[in-house]
């Protein structure tokens, strides 16, 4: 290396040199050659190449299968406050130009797409919640948690506090606890209540960020449910998975003549209809606390077709590669299902948010199941997360949401 650098070098292998030179910021424990010992638990370390060529810096973990999370490729950059700082700063004004005037309810930062291994920040309205899955992120919260909230309210955004969501299994790979509460911001009183209410495509909704799923909204469908909504005037809708009743709510207010909303969680119905109820869509949509796996055989025992309309957003079925086969045998049951439901002419709206079932296996298993319920797929769209949950072409990991809709012909 031409410069001497403060930070401790790992040597990395030349399989994880090629790897990371491909544009991954991830380096795993079986591509490290030869580094330091003792070093501390998510510190920042240099990766170089058995020639001695800078490759980068990250976080060290060393509890992780992924034993150091690059954040930087620049060998001149100085990682103090000033550089988190402007790294937020970068993230948030990219936020600002494509989402435009759409930020009081919209992801701040999605981790190694943002240059922030393991962090997810999302914003509703007045309170951002964060989730910390990574242990650097964590070492370096106290600096990086406040330059993000003075970098959003220097730019005129009212931000009361930081509410954080580690209750992440995933933490315990990284040697850290599960927790939540609020982040004591320097000289501030957090808010008393752990709910927000926020506006998302004109549809008002509160927010659970305490004890709802993940961050407590799901950011990402945002635009997919608009392109829903256009599709919904006159249709007789079935919004299964429903959650907190978004895509039924968009499709009422798209003008849906009857939308029938169904989850297997009673106090997610709960949730969702108190969110019709605000909107003033209660009499256009009916909750159903069921299972789709049952809720779709039955319905096709009836040997009619009650909707013409049919929306699938399922969680993620899986988590890992070892159960990606039975995932989409889950995928696969509940199309097939639809597609059977649906008459000819009828539409079909899809998706997947997992990324450990790859777009070519979701496309495979779709035209598996058209093919077994013996109908033929128009597609009408085929989407992705919102633009605030940006995909690096490097990272697969970063691409993860399959939307698809269609007409079943």
């Amino acid at each position: 290396m031409k410069t001497q650098r403060e930070y401790p070098r790992f040597i990395i292998t030349p399989k994880g040199t090629k790897w990371v030179e491909g544009g991954h910021p991830w380096i795993y424990e079986d591509e490290v050659m030869d580094g330091p010992s003792g070093i501390e638990n998510g510190s920042v370390v240099d990766a170089v190449s058995e020639k001695g060529k800078y490759l980068g810096s990250g976080f060290l973990s060393l509890n992780s299968k992924i034993r150091i999370r690059l954040f930087s490729r620049n060998s001149n950059d100085r990682f103090d406050a000033e550089f988190w700082k402007r790294r937020v700063k970068y993230a948030w004004e990219y936020r600002k130009t494509v989402m435009r005037d759409d930020i009081s309810c919209c992801r701040v930062i999605f981790g190694e797409a943002d240059g922030f291994p393991g962090l997810t920040a999302d914003r509703f309205s007045s309170v951002l919640v964060t989730q910390t899955l990574s242990i650097g992120i964590e070492r370096i919260k106290d600096i990086l948690f406040p330059a993000i909230v003075r970098v959003l309210r220097e730019d005129g955004q009212n931000i009361a506090g930081i509410y954080e969501r580690n209750d992440a299994v995933i933490r315990s790979l990284e040697g850290m606890e599960q927790n939540k509460g609020w982040y004591r911001l320097p000289g501030e009183t957090p808010p008393d209540s752990t709910q927000a209410e926020i506006c998302e495509n004109g549809i008002i909704y509160r927010v659970d960020f305490e004890n709802g799923q993940k961050t407590g909204f799901f950011l990402d469908q945002k635009y997919n449910r608009l392109a829903v909504a256009r599709l919904a005037k006159g249709k007789r809708v079935l919004d299964c998975f429903t959650y907190n009743g978004s895509f039924a709510l968009n499709a009422a207010a798209g003008g849906a003549e009857h939308v029938t909303a169904v989850d297997v969680s009673a106090s997610a119905i709960e949730m969702a209809k108190a969110n019709a109820e605000r909107n003033g869509l209660a009499d256009r949509i009916e909750f159903v606390a069921a299972d789709v796996f049952d809720i779709l055989p039955q319905l096709a025992e009836k040997g009619k077709a009650p909707y013409d309309f049919i929306i699938l957003d399922p969680p993620a079925f899986t988590k890992s590669r070892k159960t990606a086969g039975s995932a989409e045998r889950g995928y696969k049951e509940i199309n097939y299902r639809a597609m059977k439901l649906l008459p000819r002419g009828g539409y079909l709206a899809t998706a997947s948010c997992s990324h450990f079932m790859p777009s070519e296996a979701f496309v495979r298993m779709l035209k598996s199941a058209a093919r077994d319920a013996g109908v033929e797929l128009k597609q009408i769209e085929a989407r992705q997360q919102a633009p605030d949950h940006p995909i690096l072409w490097n990272v697969p990991e970063t691409d993860y949401l399959k939307f698809y809709i269609f007409q079943v012909i």
